[in-house]
């Protein structure tokens, strides 16, 4: 099981609910430093009022797609208050079914910004060596099991999901010699706030031979690949669908 100190500082953006939260939460218990980003602080402080540590968990209200541009320098802000970063979990996202007669510029914008925009110009910042520790530090981003075998009505998630894999593949190429590593975390249809598994669970269960999954099943992964126990793992989309999806 991945250990952390105190001393090791993780953003985790989109840390109010589901994956975000989990990741949040698992990191502190392990003992690292969290930087717990979302919009709603009631959900923060709810998340902080859970976690084991709460002196290791802060909490910062950001709307990530306010200023998109500005994020390299937000990092630099958030790097000279907490001090320099071991890394970050990008949970962050929105998940939208858009048939493509339905679909207009507007709504295929807003899904990149936050689920490809914000994310590469957060780790922009990030691999700045002003703002991270160096060797060892990670990186990880949740994209989807949409990136590799889309749906009609994914137009707009599907394409933002696979853009944000390519690129950040791209990145831990050119990331690795100053030892930053790069990973994407693919899950399928995971029991969070932003699903609604009970819909259409019957007709799906075949796809899912171990079940639906639950946000812990995620934020393991996620938790592993930021550790030191992931360190000859970098440039990798790692699939979670229970085995039956893909």
């Amino acid at each position: 099981m991945p250990s952390f100190s105190r001393e090791q500082v993780y953003i985790v953006t989109g840390a109010s609910s589901g994956l975000g939260e989990a990741t949040a939460l698992m990191l502190n218990e392990r003992g690292a430093t969290v930087i717990a980003i979302a919009r709603n602080e009631k959900r923060l402080l709810d998340v902080k009022s859970k976690c084991k540590n709460p002196e290791n968990m802060h909490i910062e209200i950001k709307d990530l797609v306010e200023d998109i541009e500005g994020l390299p320098q937000y990092v630099k802000e958030l790097k000279e208050k907490y001090g320099k970063f071991s890394g970050m979990a990008y949970c962050a996202g929105i998940s939208n079914i858009i048939p493509l007669r339905a679909l207009d510029f507007a709504q295929l914008e807003n899904t990149h910004k936050i689920n490809f925009y914000a994310p590469i110009m957060l780790t922009k910042g990030i691999v700045d060596k002003r703002n991270n520790i160096g060797q060892g530090t990670s990186i990880v981003a949740i994209s989807s099991i949409a990136s590799k075998c889309s749906d009609k009505g994914h137009v707009a998630y599907s394409g933002s999901k696979a853009a944000l894999c390519a690129s950040l593949k791209s990145i831990s190429k050119e990331v690795i010699a100053n030892g930053i590593r790069v990973n994407c975390v693919l899950p399928s249809n995971i029991k969070t706030p932003m699903t609604a598994i009970e819909e259409y669970e019957e007709s799906q269960k075949n796809l899912y031979p171990l079940g639906f999954g639950e946000p812990n099943d995620v934020a393991n992964m996620i938790v592993y690949l930021l550790s030191d126990k992931a360190k000859y793992i970098s440039g990798q989309n790692y699939i979670i669908d229970s085995g039956g999806v893909l």
